[in-house]
């Protein structure tokens, strides 16, 4: 499944003790990914830190790499020369993660949904969000 980033996106799925999605959009105009899990907490991941935290093995510095739990302290990573935070599109990998595709070609990370949450613990949804 492609998503634009002017769209939003809504799964509901089951099978699996993760927290999973119930909500994920983009917003170009914050740079921010926002989703919305199935417990009604919210994440919302700056495009910047999230191109920063990418957990490919490219990103990582290798396969040895690979497999670290996310922090908040990686979504303040200052981009790479010639990284961009500009989002193409974001695609679903099977019930586990979505694939970020950015402006600069990159497609190569699979960020699960226990890495983004670990990148940005969920926090309650605002009042205003919870009606959406």
């Amino acid at each position: 499944m492609l998503v634009s980033p002017s769209c939003d996106i809504i799964t509901h799925l089951k099978g699996s003790n993760a927290l999973k999605p119930a909500k994920i959009s983009v917003s170009k105009s914050e740079a921010v990914l926002h989703i919305t899990w199935e417990n009604e907490t919210e994440s919302r991941l700056p495009l910047a830190g999230l191109r920063a935290a990418c957990p490919c093995a490219e990103c990582k510095g290798g396969h040895e790499n690979m497999g670290q739990p996310g922090s908040p302290s990686l979504m303040k990573t200052t981009l790479k020369p010639g990284q961009s935070a500009s989002l193409e599109r974001v695609e679903l990998v099977g019930n586990y993660a979505i694939q970020m595709v950015w402006g600069d070609g990159h497609a190569y990370g699979i960020y699960s949904w226990a890495y983004l949450q670990d990148l940005c613990p969920p926090v309650p949804l605002k009042k205003e969000d919870a009606g959406e």
